[in-house]
């Protein structure tokens, strides 16, 4: 109880950046892995966000998820 007692405001800030900055990338690429891209786009997202971390996951909601395939009509018909 001693330990928690003396974690400060900018501890628990800094614990909440590094979360953010871990979990971000993380998360893009559990969306690049899960969506169907046209050509290379699928390969070129996943190098551009382990190199680039937080940055190119970044890039990649800005950008990439524009470049997706909709895959409304082959998730219809998965329901037939």
């Amino acid at each position: 109880m001693l330990i928690l007692a003396s974690v400060g405001l900018w501890q628990i800030l800094l614990l909440l950046i590094l979360l953010l900055l871990l979990v971000t990338p993380i998360l893009a690429l559990i969306d690049i892995l899960k969506n169907e891209f046209r050509g290379n786009y699928k390969l070129i997202w996943i190098i551009v966000v382990l190199f680039g971390s937080f940055i190119g996951a970044g890039l990649y909601y800005l950008i990439g998820r524009g470049q997706r395939i909709s895959s409304e009509g082959s998730s219809k018909e998965k329901l037939k």
